[in-house]
């Protein structure tokens, strides 16, 4: 974490930061007094670090209602008595102060002014860090800027979240960032709600915070530019939407019910024979494992650095589902990644993987592929950016979020393989296609694709 400017060593701001949803939250304290922004899920990290520091939650801030993770900020108010502060805007079913331009909280010695930012969502605000001299020191951009980039405008198109259009919102953001954020003086540091690898922006920089001044120079949306060309490059290439987006800007703005309460409430099996058939069963365990036998019809979304966005992806916010894992540490882990987006209410057990394990998957032969190419029916299951370099000629492109739904479209022919990036994804692909193609031998090439060359396009 950045300091702030030696002018202000009244102020500390603690940055939380959760590789997995690549989501930031803070902490801002001053004496003994803490306002958290946008904070995650879990809410123990915040009390953890006001019991620390022998301070007061008296305030918890959302920037917006978010859509890629589930926020903490109803549970945060009802154990400590802070205060939840958002724009009028959201329409939040939950107590809170409006939160809006003008409006001003004070943190001992310090002020946070709300300015309404919208564009990546109608209702999003930017807090200001004023100090005791009145500068302004930081800004807690929330989804609005990033280091090196700015929210997507398009999460927020379908009627159940506000019917917005993309480009109504892309317009907002060129005012937001032109009018608001770009004329903050050039040293104010910048902390937003994301880094590397989310997907509310498209080329976020490794760097979780930055200056006005480096932003203003480096990140291409802030580059001189009409508000059509803002709009048009802004819309290009955004990346895919997960399944599960909706459903957490509805619920953040309803407020989430406590964490661990709702760990707890997970029904537990000891068997599989206590599953009934039907319903989807998500195998978390490594796929080589899942590869040596595994449960009819299983989906093998290994538990990794990216398990929650992939299970928002694959699965439907509405959609029950068995989680199994190879530990009760493991079960325990992929829980609580379930419940970070919202998820842990569709879960109808969790259990640990049985001993036998009816259905194996075959091995593919490497040497094979790279030869014969012709002699596979080859599914590419990355996004359509990563495609624009293809790897093997002809294959037929699925994204993996599209998979379940279009497996239909696979030519059963011939053996199918199934090839992404890296090996995480083509697992889950794999495993998509054997369930949804019974009698076609489905093989996955994992980790070996790293061996092949992208092919140039011609």
């Amino acid at each position: 974490m950045s300091p702030l400017p030696s002018s202000t060593t009244s102020v500390q701001i603690q940055q939380f930061y959760d590789k997995g949803l690549a989501h930031a939250s803070y902490a801002v304290r001053c004496g003994r007094q803490v306002v958290i922004i946008d904070p995650a899920r879990d809410p123990q990290p915040y009390y953890d670090f006001a019991d620390e520091h022998e301070a007061n939650i008296i305030g918890v801030i959302e920037t917006h209602p978010h859509a890629d993770f589930v926020s903490s900020h109803l549970e945060i108010a009802q154990e400590t008595g802070a205060t939840i502060y958002v724009s009028k805007l959201v329409k939040a079913g939950y107590p809170h102060q409006p939160f809006d331009e003008g409006d001003r909280i004070s943190l001992g010695t310090v002020e946070l002014h709300a300015i309404n930012t919208p564009g990546h969502s109608p209702d999003s605000i930017s807090i200001i860090l004023m100090d005791e001299l009145g500068q302004t020191r930081a800004v807690f951009t929330g989804d609005t800027l990033f280091v090196g980039d700015v929210g997507r405008p398009d999460l927020r198109e379908d009627d159940n979240v506000g019917g917005h259009s993309r480009e109504e919102l892309a317009a907002q953001l060129y005012q937001s960032t032109r009018q608001k954020l770009m004329t903050l003086p050039a040293t104010t540091r910048v902390y937003p709600a994301h880094g590397p690898g989310s997907l509310c922006g498209k080329t976020t920089s490794p760097d979780l915070d930055s200056t006005i001044g480096k932003e203003l120079k480096t990140n291409y949306a802030l580059q001189p530019m009409s508000e059509e060309e803002f709009v048009k490059v802004l819309l290009e290439d955004q990346p895919f939407m997960p399944k599960y987006f909706g459903h957490d800007v509805l619920l953040n703005k309803q407020g989430a019910l406590p964490f661990e309460d709702s760990i707890r409430a997970v029904p537990r099996l000891f068997s599989e024979k206590e599953m009934e058939p039907g319903v989807l069963i998500i195998d978390t365990r490594p796929a080589a494992q899942f590869r040596e036998g595994h449960l009819p019809g299983a989906i093998n979304l290994m538990d990794g650095g990216k398990f929650e966005t992939w299970l928002g992806s694959v699965v439907g916010p509405n959609e029950p589902f068995y989680l199994l894992a190879d530990s009760q540490i493991g079960l325990d882990t992929v829980i609580r990644k379930t419940a970070k987006i919202g998820y842990e209410g569709n879960v109808r057990g969790a259990l640990l993987a049985p001993q036998q394990l009816p259905v194996a998957s075959p091995e593919v032969a490497v040497d094979h592929v790279r030869e014969r190419p012709e002699d596979f029916t080859i599914v590419d299951i990355r996004n359509r950016t990563e495609a624009r370099q293809p790897i093997f000629e002809n294959a037929l492109l699925i994204p993996l979020p599209e998979l379940r739904e279009r497996a239909h479209e696979v030519p059963t022919n011939k053996p199918v393989l199934v090839h992404c990036a890296g090996g995480y994804r083509s697992a889950a692909g794999a495993s998509i296609l054997q369930a949804a193609l019974p009698g076609t031998e489905v093989l996955d090439l994992g980790e070996a694709i790293s061996t092949f060359q992208t092919q140039s396009v011609h």
